[in-house]
């Protein structure tokens, strides 16, 4: 499966999809948020978890560009190769 294809899955498959074919990387607190990574299918997905509401409020691919790395990066190392796609 491709990340866009993924990507257009509803919530509930993207669910499915992680529990069966996921890892977990790693998850960092972010704002209100306790954001899940995982690595499928050859990609990362951040799963945002609302605690306060008991709530996965979304599934998205990883931005790599954007500011929530650094909180990853300090944790882990990620592959470089997913820094030059």
């Amino acid at each position: 499966m491709e990340a866009l294809d993924f990507d257009d899955l509803t919530l509930r498959e993207k669910i499915k999809r992680l529990y069966e074919d996921g890892t977990f990387i790693v998850n960092i607190r972010y704002y209100g948020y306790k954001v899940n990574l995982y690595l499928i299918y050859g990609f990362y997905v951040e799963v945002f978890y609302n605690h306060k509401r008991d709530v996965i409020e979304k599934i998205s691919l990883m931005d790599k560009d954007h500011s929530r790395q650094k909180f990853y990066c300090d944790q882990i190392k990620l592959p470089t190769t997913f820094f030059s796609e």
